[in-house]
């Protein structure tokens, strides 16, 4: 299975590929006034609006830093009703990747309910790498924030969540 390495300050974190639609170079992202700590706004790809998450923010409380290897990942993130939408997420030195099998990451040790996308850990000359779970990246506040529209405002597939009806 292959892992895209990226970083979170000084230390190693993985997404599984299977999770990963495309990476991208850091383009202009459009900021969302008042949204929640770490939504860093919306971006253009290919004519559609997608939410950037800018995993320094979210994670360690502050922005990350703006160089060559900071990238938006593309990923797939299921909504809350499972539908699949792209989702993107800023990553410091994203431009490694490795292969392990699921079963050579191991748990950490440690368990903390405020991270529970970080999961278990797999160990390479340069340290510790942890596997970060997409699917659970965010909270049930902020994925719906991001993928959920107003009441009353139709979303992609023009349903009304007011109304349910379609336009």
């Amino acid at each position: 299975m292959l892992f895209l390495v990226f970083q979170l300050g000084a230390d190693r974190y993985a997404f599984n590929t299977a999770q990963v639609a495309e990476v991208l170079p850091l383009v202009g992202i459009t900021p969302i006034p008042q949204a929640p700590a770490g939504v860093a706004g919306v971006f253009n790809h290919h004519g559609a609006p997608v939410p950037v998450i800018d995993l320094s923010e979210l994670t360690i409380g502050r922005p990350a830093e703006r160089r060559l290897n900071t990238r938006i990942v593309l990923v797939h993130y299921a909504d809350r009703q499972g539908v699949l939408r792209l989702l993107g997420l800023i990553a410091e030195r994203a431009s490694e990747v490795i292969r392990h099998e699921p079963g050579d990451f191991v748990p950490s040790g440690v368990v903390n309910g405020r991270t529970s996308c970080v999961g278990p850990v797999v160990t390479d000359a340069r340290g510790l790498i942890q596997w970060i779970d997409v699917g659970t990246l965010l909270t049930p506040a902020v994925r719906d924030v991001l993928f959920d529209p107003p009441d009353g405002v139709a979303d992609e597939s023009g349903v009304s969540r007011e109304e349910g009806v379609q336009h």
